[in-house]
């Protein structure tokens, strides 16, 4: 569990000097992959010295089992699982109920995890008033963080203790799985000026999604299989990525005991920035810009100038130093659906010869700079029909299911810890406070409050 870090902890130490000639030991732990920390956590008790991060690139904010990234071998691990593996031979349940409760379903676990996660696809609908209320141009996004934050107001049972109630627990991770899909539809509904659609019970978690999002209530609605299989792996290879910003945003607001929904809030907030969840939005604006397949060279050339503020987006990862494992499997997606959509669109074009000409550049091939999964989860998405100021929602319905995870994870950790970084202040001195009177600058007038 969360504390593993601490059962593998041996006498080694790292012996650490300071400035004034203390010497202070800091043990060293490995964890499960073999990797190497430091425990600094009584370092500013014993000293009054704090380590400084931003970022936290440096630092591991807490011990956690449910993802693994190898970013020298390209590898991704869900609770050991190599990403690719489960995205390709499993399906949405195997991959919710492995991240949330920690194993691969047997059979008779799949039926009551389908049964429980089904009938909580419904909101209340009072809830649904809470739509009526956004612009008529809003982005889904803004709606999305208000409305997955008002589950809170409907979910915040008295007396619920989160930290000792593993039931308690699970059941909200249950009900955060059921209900993003509907009110991600609902969001895409209200944006786009059109009837509310409800989920159906019958359809599988990528099926029910589509159809909310597509099927209007003046004619039928046919779901195409492959659409729904690109659409689930799609969700399933973004479920959850470490302690990534909007994930460690959920543990940071669940360390205070915060509603669960609340936190869930938080990371969906926290996804929305353009440096985090936008970057397969990215790269649809990057093809638009690009424009054409004439324009293609130049553009490849300008993404090769240092000087030039140009660059090819959805192209290497920083995490991984080879390739990411995800962008494999979701290249294969990507033109399967294509291929069977025959779908007409001068962009998917555009996108398909920028692949080619990438792929066999010496440039782009030393430097390891390969299309990567939100490449081609763009470009899926322009196939399916979904609008780019969608395509962060999508990816928030994902990984919602690794957020509820990794804060039920959290949750039940046995000794419980508000998160509350340290700071390096540069700001003033203490002064002493100047009256009004006495700070010059001239001018009439009293000045209220």
């Amino acid at each position: 569990m969360a504390d593993s870090a601490e059962v593998t902890a041996q006498a080694e130490t790292a012996l650490l000097t300071l400035p004034d000639g203390r010497e202070v030991r800091l043990p060293v732990l490995h964890d499960a992959a073999g990797c190497t920390f430091l425990d600094v956590r009584a370092l500013y008790p014993a000293t009054g010295i704090c380590t400084f991060d931003p970022g936290f690139n440096s630092t591991a904010s807490c011990a956690s089992s449910i993802t693994f990234i190898d970013g020298d071998k390209g590898r991704l691990l869900y609770r050991g699982y190599p990403i690719e593996e489960l995205a390709e031979q499993g399906d949405m349940v195997d991959c919710a109920h492995l991240l949330l409760r920690g194993t691969l379903p047997t059979r008779v676990q799949r039926r009551e995890f389908v049964h429980e996660s089904r009938s909580h696809r419904l909101v209340h609908e009072h809830l649904i008033r809470f739509f009526h209320g956004f612009r008529y141009d809003a982005h889904p996004m803004a709606i999305m963080v208000g409305v997955v934050g008002a589950l809170s107001a409907f979910y915040n049972e008295e007396g619920v203790d989160y930290t000792r109630d593993p039931k308690q627990r699970d059941l909200a991770a249950i009900r955060v799985i059921g209900k993003m899909p509907t009110l991600a539809a609902m969001a895409y509904k209200t944006a786009h000026g059109q009837p509310i659609v409800y989920p159906r019970d019958d359809l599988n978690f990528a099926e029910n999604f589509l159809y909310m999002m597509h099927a209007l209530p003046s004619r039928p609605y046919a779901l195409d299989p492959v659409a729904a299989r690109c659409l689930e792996v799609i969700l399933m290879l973004h479920a959850d990525h470490e302690q990534n910003a909007s994930t460690s945003t959920v543990r940071i607001a669940g360390s205070s005991q915060a509603n669960p929904f609340a936190c869930i809030a938080s990371g969906v907030a926290s996804l929305w920035g353009p440096a985090h969840g936008g970057a397969n939005e990215a790269v649809l604006r990057m093809l638009e810009e690009i424009g054409s397949v004439e324009n293609i060279p130049a553009c490849v050339a300008r993404a090769k100038d240092k000087a030039d503020p140009f660059r090819l987006m959805g192209f290497g990862h920083r995490l991984y130093k080879t390739t990411d494992p995800r962008a494999k499997l979701m290249r294969t997606m990507c033109h399967r659906l294509l291929k069977h959509l025959k779908t007409e669109d001068p962009l998917l074009d555009l996108a398909m010869e920028l692949e080619r000409v990438a792929l066999s550049d010496a440039y782009f091939i030393k430097r390891r700079l390969y299309p990567n999964v939100d490449f081609y989860s763009g470009i899926c998405f322009r196939a399916l029909g979904i609008p780019i100021n969608m395509f962060t929602v999508v990816f928030a319905v994902g990984r919602s299911i690794g957020w509820i995870s990794q804060w039920c994870e959290m949750a039940s950790e046995s000794v419980q810890r508000i998160s509350r970084p340290r700071q390096m202040y540069n700001g003033e001195s203490e002064r002493r406070f100047v009256p009004l009177a006495e700070r010059g600058g001239g001018g009439g007038g009293g000045g209220g409050a």
